[in-house]
């Protein structure tokens, strides 16, 4: 599967471009009607959710996000 560009915008949702596929905790993949973009919700308060609908416009969400660097992930047991 070819890759999606995720974007973390700031006070506001996630948004995914390009072909991707969602999946619901049991691996079942929400139907997305041939969306190749789509937001996810940040703030909690989507009635829509995993999707978001906008509503963290006016709950007051706040959330500011800068790119940075990662520590290495821990090894795993052996």
């Amino acid at each position: 599967m070819p890759g999606a560009t995720i974007t973390i915008r700031n006070n506001a949702s996630i948004r995914i471009e390009g072909e991707f596929q969602i999946l619901d905790q049991d691996g079942k993949p929400f139907d997305l009607a041939g969306r190749t973009t789509v937001s996810l919700c940040r703030c909690g308060q989507s009635s829509n959710k995993p999707f978001c609908d906008g509503t963290h416009s006016k709950c007051g969400f706040e959330s500011l996000v800068v790119a940075r660097v990662l520590p290495p992930p821990a090894p795993k047991p052996a």
